[in-house]
């Protein structure tokens, strides 16, 4: 058995000392983000994907070998260990070959092999199975025994059969062999049950469904298990059977006698009554398993596009939580997000109506000089929408937002804290606000499954899927940094090395003693320590701090080397930041050193040259077709301005503003062949698209992204010439995050 390191290197294509120095800083309790970001020198500058990816083989490999290790002790306190069956456990490299090998010598509840054996009928199985020429009815006779149940020739050979058939079924080979071949060749098989078509008029499609289980994408086959629990489908695993029952003939059947004729008897029964039946649920486990890995990695994708979606920044905002018959919740933000005022307005109720809520919202924009309106997409976003931009607001942006989420936010425990003299509706709308400002700062407040993105992510494992979306949403802060004097305890819990509790504690520190003016004044904080300060420091960023860097991702270890390199150059710190001309003379090899290598200083130069940059896009403001509020005024043919909204492994979910996303296609999105849609498009993209079908019945709007055909043409052509230029280079690395997907599926 090679070394887990070893082996991990292997599968990840990086070198074993990678891996062990990663694996040792995981076991510090280092995080993934700080580990990726500085300690490049360590691990080989290996990504936070790379990080992650190891961390998780190697809990699996410790998980199997906890495993392992639990089944030698049973097989040795059942008296059954010998040193081949050790040899066979030791070899074992994933759990499924470990339990395969563990299952004939299991503890199992009574079943009909136990009984036979208890007749004593083990001997007997143990002479058919060889498979001799010899008198079957006599050697059948001596095991009559009346005592213990065998009355009968007959009744002793269908007890050695029920042996033979459960030896059958806990071979290992034949299961193996079995299982490779359902997956292979066997197929998924859905019908509507009688009586549901009406009620399950979304799944039609998988009415009358046949799909081979190798290639089934992991959207059906989650479609089709919901439908199934939900009672609308019958769905079962259909395989080969003549060529299983051969393959298991081939494995156990050694001649042509009465011995073989009764193997061939209990290998129909092994068959019908426990192999199948027993391989059916390991298959539907494993694509479960496969297409959870699947839309879980979907979800995260989504979800980390959606929290680093462009922020507008600090700006006076009033947001409006839109409503026909209740009226809409408007609320007044200062720079900060903090609520100035709130009030109704009723714009949708008469003309009186409209001419209140016009004078009300012209005077408050002109009372905080709000510079944008955020309305919220929900039900009447987009006729308050209309009547704002009515307004003729000079120099006040309007921007619909995506409101998924809000109402879970403003009825939480959070909210109620921040707010606690407000009802829910003042908190939905603030939610709007803040998240046009900043969508990370707001959706981390908000369980990432409410945020309106991903696939079937209520049908999936939910423990694998908050640790996927952990890991994004921790990724997501760190990668952007938190302004230290004003981030929410919320966003401050996924700094790298934080959590809840210190989060809290700097919250509680910032309200007694006023803004923090250093990093260092940090270790002031209750409990934060020094492992906690080299895990979060460089994630965190203060704004005019006593010291130049502390704005910076320039980690505070590293404050000694940038004052080095100014004095060197016979300037300040400050100096360095602000003239690109005294950094272009830094000689980085110069400050290499057994701690601090390239990688390090060349990341160190550029955090110079943009301070604490943010690694968002620029806000662009959006706007809706004018006119187009409702299904049912699209027209087949219309080119629409929308955002993607979702990006699943089969489309495109896009808002083109009339309260139901439509659909664009994997097949509709370019004009060219797209694996994956993330190809093409981000979360929260501007996209123009063309209706191509309207069902208002299924409620399902079919949009394309295609170009017309002179433009793709067009299109065509370039990317010849470019793929001529490109003829005889390099092909592009790999993407390691399908390779690490493909890796969990592989191991899992």
């Amino acid at each position: 058995m090679i070394s887990h390191f070893k082996k991990i290197a292997e599968e990840f294509s990086i070198a074993e000392k990678q891996v062990s120095t990663t694996v040792e800083l995981l076991d510090e309790g280092a995080t993934v983000p700080f580990i990726s970001r500085y300690r490049k020198e360590l691990t080989g500058s290996l990504d936070e994907v790379q990080v992650a990816g190891i961390r998780d083989r190697i809990e699996q490999l410790r998980e199997l070998d906890k495993r392992r290790e639990a089944i030698l002790k049973s097989l040795t306190e059942l008296g059954k260990l010998t040193p081949d069956l050790e040899q066979q456990v030791k070899d074992a490299e994933t759990m499924t070959a470990l339990e395969d090998i563990y299952l004939p010598y299991r503890p199992k509840r009574k079943t009909r092999a136990t009984a036979a054996r208890e007749k004593g009928l083990q001997p007997l199985a143990d002479l058919v199975l060889e498979q001799n020429k010899i008198d079957l009815q006599a050697e059948a006779a001596k095991f009559i025994d009346a005592e213990k149940g065998v009355n009968s020739e007959e009744e002793a050979l269908a007890g050695a059969r029920d042996i033979i058939a459960e030896f059958i079924t806990e071979n290992a080979e034949c299961r193996g062999t079995i299982r490779e071949l359902f997956l292979e060749k066997g197929k998924f098989e859905s019908k509507v049950i009688e009586g549901k078509e009406e009620e399950g008029i979304k799944y039609k499609d998988y009415f009358e469904w046949s799909e081979p289980i190798k290639t089934a994408p992991s959207h059906r086959i989650l479609a089709m298990r919901r439908a199934e629990k939900e009672l609308i489908l019958s769905l079962d695993v259909c395989p080969p059977e003549d060529e299983a029952k051969a393959i298991i003939d081939r494995l156990f059947v050694k001649g042509n006698n009465a011995s073989a004729d009764q193997v061939r008897l209990a290998i129909a029964d092994a068959y019908k009554r426990l192999l199948k039946p027993s391989i059916e649920t390991e298959v539907r486990l494993l694509t479960k398993r496969k297409a959870d890995d699947e839309a879980i990695k979907v979800f995260a994708e989504n979800a980390r596009q959606l929290l680093l979606a462009a922020p507008m920044g600090q700006k006076r905002v009033m947001a409006i939580d839109p409503g026909f018959r209740t009226g809409c919740k408007v609320v007044c933000l200062d720079e900060q997000g903090q609520l100035l005022e709130n009030t109704n307005i009723y714009p949708h109720n008469g003309a009186g109506g409209v001419a209140e809520a016009a004078k009300t919202l012209t005077h408050l924009v002109d009372k905080y000089r709000v510079e944008a309106i955020a309305i919220g997409n929900g039900t009447a976003g987009r006729e308050t929408e209309t009547f704002v931009r009515g307004l003729n607001l000079n120099g006040v942006m309007v921007v619909m937002v995506n409101e998924s989420g809000a109402s879970i936010y403003s009825a939480s425990d959070v909210a109620r804290e921040e707010f606690p003299d407000k009802d829910i509706t003042v908190r939905g709308a603030v939610s709007i606000g803040r998240r046009l400002m900043d969508p990370l700062a707001e959706l981390v407040k908000i369980d990432p499954k409410s945020i309106g993105v991903g696939q079937y992510q209520h049908d999936v494992d939910q423990n694998k899927l908050q640790t996927s979306l952990d890991d994004t949403v921790i990724s997501a802060v760190n990668a952007v940094g938190v302004e230290l004097n004003t981030a929410s305890k919320q966003i401050l819990s996924y700094i790298s090395g934080l959590g809840p509790q210190l989060a809290q504690n700097i919250v509680e520190y910032r309200n007694k003693n006023g803004a923090f003016r250093s990093r260092h004044d940090l270790k002031k904080v209750t409990r934060l320590g020094e492992k906690a300060f080299e895990q979060a420091a460089g994630f965190l960023r203060i704004r005019n701090a006593q010291h130049p860097l502390d704005s910076s991702a320039v980690h505070p270890e590293r404050y000694a080397l940038v004052e080095q390199m100014a004095k060197d150059l016979n300037c300040r710190v400050e100096d360095l930041i602000k003239d690109e001309s005294l950094r272009k003379r830094i000689q980085l090899q110069k400050y290499v050193s057994e701690t601090v290598g390239l990688p390090t200083l060349t990341d160190i130069v550029q955090e110079l040259a943009k301070p604490g940059r943010d690694p968002r896009e620029q806000f662009e403001a959006f706007s809706f077709t004018e006119g187009v509020n409702e299904v049912s005024d699209l027209r087949v043919g219309m080119k629409l301005p929308g955002i993607v909204t979702n990006i699943t492994n089969f489309g495109v979910f896009v808002d083109i503003g009339v309260h139901q996303d439509g659909l664009v296609h994997l097949s509709q999105l370019a004009n060219r062949f797209v694996k994956d849609a993330n190809e093409v498009v981000k979360v929260h993209q501007k996209v123009e698209v063309t209706v191509t079908e309207v069902d208002v019945n299924r409620k399902r709007i079919s949009l394309s992204m295609k170009k017309d055909e002179e433009q793709g043409a067009q299109r065509q052509r370039q990317g010849d010439r470019r793929n001529q230029q490109q003829k005889g280079k390099a092909a592009p690395e790999t993407d390691m995050a399908s390779k690490l997907a493909a890796l969990k599926s592989k191991f899992s």
